[in-house]
Parts: structure tokens; C-alpha cells; sequence
């Protein structure tokens, strides 16, 4: 799969994370969030570390209100792990690299 972390819109949300065949991180971030720009670089660790089994995309929250609406973010940055239709866990807020390792190996090792 693809290794690094998708820019998706609400248009997408549907193909890109509902229908995907793995585990997907939905970031929702903002231009003007000062910690998204610290969470950034997480988000493209996780992408690149569990590339074989973890779909990253990253969805920006101002011009995309259904699916911000949708999986009720509100602040960011957010984080949302689905699996089909179904929401797996989510964080809200800057959290630290063992965090949002420990976030993901919850989930993505019992698969």
C-alpha cells in the first residue's frame, strides 16, 4: 500500500477510508493549528512504520464539514482509527510519539 499519508476531502472520506481494505488514521487537521504542525511529523511516522497495515489520510477540517461533523471533531488536531464502518478509538489533541504509537499497536496487532 501506500506509504505515505493521503490528503483527502469529504468526497473522498467514503472511498478512500470507509472502503479500504485495512485500517485507516484519519487526521483531521487545520491550516491555522498550531499543534497540527507539531503533530505532522507523527502522522508521517505512522504512516511510513505501519505502511503494510495502516492507511494514513489526512482530511482538513475548515473546508470539509460532513465528515468533520460526521465523526464529531471538535478540536484539533483529532484522530480517528476506522476499519469499514466502524470507529475503532479516537484522540483529540497533540499527543506525545508513544502515545500515538501505543494508540495504533492496540488496535493494529490483534488484526
Amino acid at each position: 500500500m501506500s506509504k505515505g499519508v493521503i490528503t483527502i476531502t469529504d468526497a473522498e472520506f467514503e472511498t478512500e477510508v470507509l472502503k479500504a481494505e485495512q485500517p485507516v488514521l484519519v487526521y483531521f487537521w487545520a491550516s491555522w493549528c498550531g499543534p497540527c504542525q507539531l503533530m505532522s511529523p507523527l502522522i508521517n511516522l505512522a504512516a511510513s512504520k505501519y505502511s503494510d497495515r495502516l492507511k494514513v489520510v489526512k482530511l482538513e477540517v475548515d473546508p470539509n464539514p460532513v465528515t468533520v461533523k460526521q465523526y464529531k471533531v471538535e478540536g484539533v488536531p483529532a484522530l480517528r482509527l476506522v476499519k469499514g464502518e466502524q470507529l475503532l478509538d479516537s484522540t483529540e489533541g497533540v499527543i506525545s510519539k508513544d502515545k500515538l504509537l501505543s494508540f495504533l499497536d492496540t488496535h493494529l496487532n490483534n488484526n
